[in-house]
This record gives structure tokens, sequence and C-alpha cells, in this order.
């Protein structure tokens, strides 16, 4: 009886969030298992980035469609199916650093089943979960990542190690079987007695996908009929929207760096394996779980104590977020033991996951009916942040290798991780200047 008066929009969000964090393992463990493969096959590593940068292409590609496909035949059937997609591909492509057109192929086709997943879940939560509860709501939800990412970190060495390369991509596949199956038992729409002001509040059975035209009778009057157009242009013209875009290829940017490269980073700037770092290789990503979810309650807390105006909570954490990690990023070839290191990398991702309550947010404070659509959009521009992000420290560190002779000095390493820091810069002050937190699209 307990569990029949568990909220069903709790169960999704859980749900939403287990998603995020078997995808981020996935993510994760891919990078882990073909850097040892590919440093066993003696690749060098301009082509290690070439190889991690391809399934960003993928993902680039069907951001905006998955966006598209979620507000058209709902969320929930386009997140079944986008894991069902990546987890086969997983399950049936083997490990060979050196059949590079197969690796590649096969990355492109799960980067492209993964591009579905953000937008789907972004117009998931828009349908499910009120207005006062989405900061934490999305930021539970993308904690998924970023705890993936730790659990990655920590136990899939020991896999790779044991078990070999290979062993990596069945986990990763029987984890997203498992995950489609409970998300086909429980994940549903929502009904308009979950939330009887649902319509008023933008959420609820009034955000489903519609047809292109539907008629509608209205009470004591004759039937009218609704169309349902996609505001394309106000979308990719408007101010706002643009100051969301930018912040998310800087969040992007930063991140998948630090996620593809910071174990080379370690292993040739600290002579020190993924094996002999013990916990100590998770706490960049752990800080970013605990943070994101320390930004949505406190987003959320600032907005309904009307403590602070929506617009000026995004803005405030947005920017705080931001700078901070700017000044973390740029310290961080400074520390010159492994504990600095780890330190200072786990602050800087710590506040770009504190600032994922301003802009990730924001899609569904100014377009809740286009949540997925607009998060299709910024997350390209993420997207395209990890496809030159990834390969254009690869050619850093080639030229850096070729200049100092080896890539153990901070100096090396300076310019990696300079461009993300003043990326982030950059980023805080364009949504100071142009975000909202007010409603735009209707």
């Amino acid at each position: 009886m307990k569990w029949m008066k568990f909220p069903k929009r709790y169960l999704i969000v859980i749900l939403t969030f287990v998603s995020t964090c078997v995808c981020y393992i996935e993510r994760v463990g891919f990078s882990i298992a073909y850097t040892v493969a590919a440093d066993a096959a003696g690749i060098n590593q301009s082509s290690k980035g070439t190889i991690l940068s391809t399934f960003y292409y993928g993902y680039a590609c069907s951001q905006v469609p998955g966006g598209w496909a979620a507000q058209k035949i709902g969320g929930r059937r386009v997140l079944l199916l986008s894991f069902v997609l990546w987890s086969s591909t997983c399950f049936l492509v083997p490990l060979d650093p050196n059949r590079v057109t197969f690796l590649v192929i096969a990355r492109l086709l799960v980067g492209v089943a993964q591009g579905f997943i953000f937008p789907s879940i972004h117009t998931v939560l828009a349908q499910w979960v009120p207005p006062h509860e989405r900061s934490r709501s999305v930021s539970l939800t993308t904690s998924g990542m970023y705890l993936g990412a730790a659990m990655g970190m920590l136990f899939l060495p020991s896999l790779v190690k044991f078990r070999g390369p290979q062993s990596v991509f069945l986990a990763e596949a029987a984890l997203g079987v498992m995950w489609s199956f409970l998300w086909f038992k429980y994940a549903t729409n929502p009904p308009r007695s979950e939330h009887q002001k649902a319509t008023a509040a933008t959420f609820g059975e009034s955000m489903l996908p519609t047809k292109a035209s539907q008629k509608i009778k209205v009470e004591n009057g004759p039937t009218t009929v609704r169309t349902s157009k996609i505001p394309w242009k106000r979308i990719l013209v408007s101010g706002p929207v643009w100051a969301i875009v930018v912040n998310n290829f800087t969040f992007h940017y930063a991140l998948y760096v630090l996620m593809n490269w910071l174990p080379t980073y370690f292993e040739l700037g600290f002579q020190l394996s993924l094996q002999d770092m013990g916990y100590a290789k998770m706490l960049p990503y752990f800080n970013m779980f605990i943070f994101s979810n320390i930004g949505g309650v406190l987003a959320d807390h600032l907005i309904t104590k009307r403590i602070m105006s929506v617009t000026k909570t995004r803005k405030f954490l947005n920017t705080v977020g931001f700078i901070v990690s700017s000044i973390s990023l740029m310290a961080l070839p400074v520390f010159r033991t492994s504990g600095g290191a780890v330190f200072c990398s786990s602050v800087a991702l710590g506040f770009l996951a504190l600032g994922r309550s301003g802009f990730a947010v924001n899609h569904m404070d100014i377009a809740p009916k286009y949540a997925g659509i607009v998060m299709g959009v910024s997350n390209t521009a993420g997207t395209l942040a990890g496809i030159i992000g990834v390969d254009m420290t690869g050619q850093l560190l080639e030229a850096a290798e070729a200049e100092y002779s080896d890539l153990s000095s901070p100096e090396s390493w300076r310019a990696v991780f300079f461009i993300p820091g003043s990326l982030c810069i950059f980023s805080s002050f364009v949504f100071l200047l142009f975000s909202t937190g007010g409603r735009i699209f209707d």
C-alpha cells in the first residue's frame, strides 16, 4: 500500500536518473577500455583523440531529431528505443583498435542512439514534473551522469584488468537491457488526475504529443481546430535560447575534455594508472553528483521561498558555478601532486555541476512545451564541444610532446585546461546578459 501511494512522477524521475547513470558508465567505460587496448596496440595520442571524439559526431546528428521525435511521438517511446539500440551495438561490437573503420562506425551508431536520450528525458520531465519541483528533479536526473562516471572510474579499471577490455562492453550492454525492461514496465504517460492544475502550470497531460491538427470541442460552443506547430524560427533567433546554447557548449567542452583526458594526465603527469589511484579517481565525478543535487535543492528553495526570482536564481547559480570552475581549471596544471590535481579537478567539475541549476533547467523555464526541442538544439552545441574539445586536445598534446619531448611537465598541459577555463568566464557573462527565467514560448 505504501508503494501505491508513492507519487508516480517520483518513480519517473528516479528511472531517468538511472538512465543517465547507465549512459555515462558506458561513455567512461569505452574511454577506459579503448585507452588500455589502444596503448597495448601502440596507437598514438592524436589517433586516440580521433576515435574518442567519433561518438560525438553521431551524438550531434541526433540531438535536434531527438527533440522533434520526442515532441511528436512521445519521449517515453523514444527513450526506450534509444536504449535498446545502443545496448545492442555495445553487445555486438568487438573492441579492436586496429580495425579503425569498424570501430568508428560502431561509435557513430552508439552516438546517434544516445543522442535521443536527453531531449527525450527533458520532454518526459516537462510532462510529469510541476514547475516548483523542476530544479531538483532535473538536477537529480542529470546528476546520474556524474554518479555513473564515478562508478565507471571506480569499478571498470578492475574489470578491464581481470576480464579484459571487451568485458566492459558486455557489462554496459547488460545494464542497458535491464534499464530498458524497467522503463518498459513502469513508465507511462501522465494522467490528468495526477495533477488537477496541470494545464495551467504547463505540465501533465496537456504536454503530451498531439497531432499537427486536432479538433477540440469548446464547452457550449462549436468545434474548433487547434494547430500545433513548433516555432523553429523563434527558437533559433531567441537570445535566451542562445544563452543556454553557449553555456551548454562550455559545460560539455570542460566535462568531455576532463572525462576523456584526465586519466592520461594522471598517467603521464604523475605516473599513476587508474588502478593505482584507488577511490581518488572517482572523487571529481562524485563531487559533481553532490553539487548537482545541492544546486537543484538550493534553486527550488530560493524560488519557492521567494528569496530570488526565477531569473535571478538561474543567473546567480550559473555565474557562481562557472566562475569558480574557471579558476580551478586554470590552476590545475600548477598542482604538481596527484592529491592537489584531484582536489582541483574535483572543485572544477563540482562547481560546473552547480552551474547546471542555472542554464540546464532554463529549457523548461522558457519553453516548457518545447523543452525537448530546445534541449536538442542546446545539446547539439554541447556535443560539438565534445567533437572539438576531445579531438583538439589530442592535437595540442601531440604538439606539446614534440616541443617538450614528453607530457610530464605542467607547461605541456597548460593550454588544455586554459581553454575551458576561459570559456567558462565568457559563458557566464553571456548568461548574465541574455538569459531569463520567464516563459517566452507558449
